[in-house]
């Protein structure tokens, strides 16, 4: 396919609101450009650098035996960050620029269209279920056209939006766990705190169970004693 076709026009067998339609996205989503060539480096470098750290994090939750809807949601963000890596790494160097009206050409003379690290991602998936318009009394927008669903995206659009979404549906617990451990430790050191206090209280009543009896003892001495003065007199 060139660039900005749609297979409705070619396919009339694909509904209206299911479509593949061919565009490339030089930047982060939904096409947003930082600072050119240099942003395009940026922010494949930080792509590469939260892949690393992704990694990483997934092997930590492997050795806490997380639960494996925890690790399935975060391997589909890691996917999905590594397949947009790709395109952007590769892409650029084994395709030609792609053009309205022309197809881009695979392994061109003289190489592709861009250097390692800045080609563009391949967006194809398109579905605009609604088109029409804003109500005119819809403040700012009103009259405007409006159409759902706008974004173009891919599959490794997909596996991240899935991952986000499982995560923030079903695996709310994970956002808790460091509450949960400060509440843990919280109860720990109450629970502490009690059993000293009754340890305390144990070790001391005997003692003062002691001192009653001596002082009952030495009363009953004097008792007798004074008795028995009182006798002999």
């Amino acid at each position: 396919m060139y660039i900005g076709e749609d297979s409705f026009i070619d396919w009339s067998w694909t509904p209206m609101w299911a479509r593949i339609h061919f565009i490339e996205n030089p930047g982060m989503a939904f096409g947003i450009e930082i600072w050119g060539d240099n942003g395009k480096l940026i922010l494949s470098l930080f792509r590469i650098v939260a892949v690393g750290l992704l990694i990483y994090f997934i092997r930590t939750l492997l050795k806490s035996k997380a639960s494996l809807g925890l690790l399935i949601s975060f391997s589909l963000i890691l996917a999905g960050a590594i397949g947009n890596i790709l395109d952007s790494a590769f892409y650029g160097l084994v395709f030609s620029a792609s053009y309205h009206g022309s197809i881009a050409q695979f392994l061109p003379e003289g190489g592709g269209y861009a250097g390692f690290l800045h080609g563009k991602v391949v967006d194809m998936f398109y579905f605009p279920m609604y088109d029409g318009f804003f109500p005119d009394w819809v403040p700012f927008v009103g009259g405007q056209d409006f159409l759902f669903f706008r974004p173009i995206f891919n599959v490794a659009d997909v596996a991240i939006s899935v991952g986000v979404i499982s995560i923030l549906l079903f695996q709310r617990s994970f956002f808790s766990s460091e509450a949960n451990i400060n509440k843990i430790g919280a109860s720990s050191e109450i629970a502490l705190d009690s059993k000293s206090t009754i340890v305390k209280e144990e070790s001391t009543s005997p003692t003062e169970q002691v001192e009653i009896k001596l002082e009952e003892t030495d009363l009953e001495v004097k008792d007798g004693v004074q008795k028995g003065e009182t006798d002999i007199t």
